[in-house]
């Protein structure tokens, strides 16, 4: 029988390279033991990403939620709108700006529709008082990684800034469609086999050449992601093993006009695993520049940021507030961005 916990030494490697050093789309993309891991419930997904954010509007939300209706907003958003991706409960050390918004979740909204209404609408069903949209308007670092990142030091980063990729909306013909919906869906452990692909071809009702060409120039135009495996890295495996236990998500705000340079100087930095330039406005005393990281130790998380923070300190760029935004209970799904799932949806819900 094949290990499968993270840790196993072969397993760490693999996975090192599967979580998100596969760039692309790959014609072969699967190694044996992936589907272990995956029917065990180590990984908890494999599918082909996306740059959603160039498909979809897509925004950061903070919702401010009455206490007694948080955990019924939580469970609403997770289950029953495929909109929002990641759904997490947050709290701060001590009370600060923003702390009052205690769910945090991704929402992308098709082309065609709006994301302000869209999170009016969740808004009214789950009761929300208030909320902030915070679209990226610049992405600095975008992978996983867990399990490589286990063993950065505080203050590990490129020998260069990291280069900003801006947010642009692309359009997609009909058969693109189609093939990037077959392409995108994640893989269940009996799709995990050799010349996966052939059957996705059969789905979008094209051959297995032409399913490789267009998703080979959809990679081209930067609207394919990476091929990656993801840990179930908040719950323990069912050999109790962790993969992370914490989830930080840091606060900057740097003066305008000066988000392209913190941005670099931030993301470079190995042990995050998202940096993006956002606008949280006033209730978040304007911070600007947001970053995730993970790890099993508090304290050590807290290392890597005053790391960070010394970093830019260094580099002459002034800081007037930052914060740490601790993940609690946390579910994370795939966001939908198909035009047609998007009105059905809609129709629904009236």
């Amino acid at each position: 029988m094949l290990p499968v916990e993270h840790n196993d030494p072969i397993n760490a490697r693999i996975l090192a390279i599967s979580e998100d050093k596969v760039e692309g789309f790959v014609r072969e993309p699967f190694e044996a033991r992936i589907a272990a891991m995956l029917l065990a419930g180590t990984i908890r997904r494999v599918r082909q990403t996306l740059l959603a954010t160039n498909l979809a509007a897509g925004a950061l939300v903070a919702w401010k939620v009455p206490e007694d209706k948080i955990e019924a907003a939580f469970d609403w958003m997770f289950q029953r709108d495929p909109f929002s991706g990641h759904v997490v409960l947050r709290s701060t050390d001590t009370l600060s700006a923003g702390s009052d918004y205690k769910l945090w979740t991704t929402v992308k909204v098709p082309q065609g529709f709006s994301l302000q209404a869209h999170c009016e609408l969740l808004a009214g069903k789950v009761g929300a008082e208030r909320f902030r949209v915070m679209p990226a308007k610049g992405i600095f670092t975008l992978g996983v990684g867990h399990v490589r990142r286990k063993t950065i030091d505080p203050g590990s980063k490129a020998d260069q800034p990291a280069k900003m990729i801006p947010v642009q909306m692309v359009s997609l013909s009909e058969h693109d469609w189609n093939v990037l919906l077959a392409l995108k869906r994640e893989f269940a452990p009996e799709e995990i086999r050799p010349s996966p692909w052939l059957a996705r071809a059969k789905e979008a009702g094209v051959s297995p050449e032409e399913f490789c060409r267009v998703a080979e120039e959809l990679n081209a135009r930067k609207i394919v992601g990476r091929f990656s495996t993801f840990l179930e890295h908040v719950k323990p495996s069912a050999g109790g093993v962790r993969v992370t236990r914490f989830n930080a998500l840091f606060h900057w705000s740097v003066p305008p006009g000066r988000e392209i340079e913190a941005g670099g100087e931030v993301g470079r930095h190995h042990i995050l695993t998202h940096c993006y330039w956002r606008e949280a406005g006033p209730e978040f005393r304007n911070v600007n520049i947001m970053a995730v990281a993970h790890g099993t130790d508090k304290q050590l998380l807290l290392d890597h940021k005053a790391a960070i923070d010394r970093h830019l300190d260094s580099c002459g760029i002034p800081v007037s507030y930052t914060n740490v935004f601790w993940g609690g209970r946390s579910e994370i799904k795939p966001s939908e961005i198909s035009p047609h799932l998007y009105r059905e949806w809609l129709a629904q819900q009236s």
